[in-house]
């Protein structure tokens, strides 16, 4: 009898198309405000995630993974999940729902996702046991100290509340605001929000020599583009996020994860 051996080396997975990682950035936040409980809360922001055509599922799938090993107390996102058809919602909150951190993970919708079903959006998100906060607030609670989580629907779609957001909470605490537009720290900052996380504007996506930002100037002027600022009281960061829109690719603009460590202002 003849035997035939099969050996040598095992098939190679097919190779995926060429993405950078995200860069991450890492930086502390110090609030004044901030309870002695809740300093070196670690908190990891995704934003402007963008499933699509232009965003595959394995991309964001990289985003939660490194998003994870950052080991956060809490995930922030900050909207535009998917752009332009509904069939990108459920895999991409079921992509989400690999996210873990100690307490929870927040998110509010973006434009893209009004534009697309902003309902359809919040329901596969809270099937994925995140917590959607669509003009309203959630606290977190150690010993006598709350820091409360505020989020509040889309500007550009005139969908924002905050005043509704914020009610009954109290004045003396500390607040974050999830807003997906940084236009939001306008409102901030009359309402005496301690901190603004937002996205949006893809940290313009595309910059160019002479031209400058391809994409998303905002009209507070490029301070409020990307990273961080301040408005009057109120301090911001705007994350360049992950996805791309309008053009397949992003130059001079790496995506970016954000790790923001609070501190506190003793």
């Amino acid at each position: 009898m003849i035997t035939l051996s099969l050996s040598g080396p095992a098939p190679q997975p097919l190779p995926r198309p060429f993405a950078p990682d995200p860069e991450i950035t890492e930086t502390d936040i110090w609030l004044r405000r901030l309870s002695t409980a809740h300093d070196g809360l670690r908190i990891v922001q995704l934003t402007d995630l963008h499933h699509s055509l232009f965003t595959p599922l394995e991309e964001i799938q990289r985003a939660v993974h490194l998003a994870n090993r950052l080991g956060p107390d809490l995930v922030a996102l900050t909207g535009d999940y998917v752009t332009l058809s509904r069939d990108y919602i459920w895999p991409l909150a079921q992509a989400l729902g690999k996210l873990r951190a100690r307490l929870g993970v927040f998110a509010v919708l973006g434009n893209h996702d009004f534009q697309v079903d902003p309902d359809e959006v919040t329901r596969a998100l809270r099937a994925q046991r995140i917590r959607v906060l669509r003009n309203s607030h959630y606290p977190l609670r150690s010993h006598s100290a709350t820091l409360w989580m505020v989020g509040i629907d889309d500007l550009w779609w005139q969908a924002d509340d905050l005043d509704a957001a914020l009610h009954s909470v109290p004045a003396r605490d500390a607040k974050i605001l999830l807003c997906h537009n940084p236009l939001g720290v306008r409102l901030a900052s009359e309402q005496g929000i301690d901190l603004v996380l937002s996205g949006h504007t893809h940290g313009g996506q595309v910059r160019l020599p002479v031209v400058g930002l391809f994409y998303a100037r905002s009209k507070l002027g490029e301070r409020f583009v990307e990273g961080w600022n301040r408005l009057n009281g109120t301090q911001i960061y705007v994350s360049r996020g992950i996805g791309k829109v309008l053009v397949p690719l992003r130059v001079g603009c790496p995506p970016e994860i954000t790790c923001l460590r609070l501190r506190r202002i003793s």
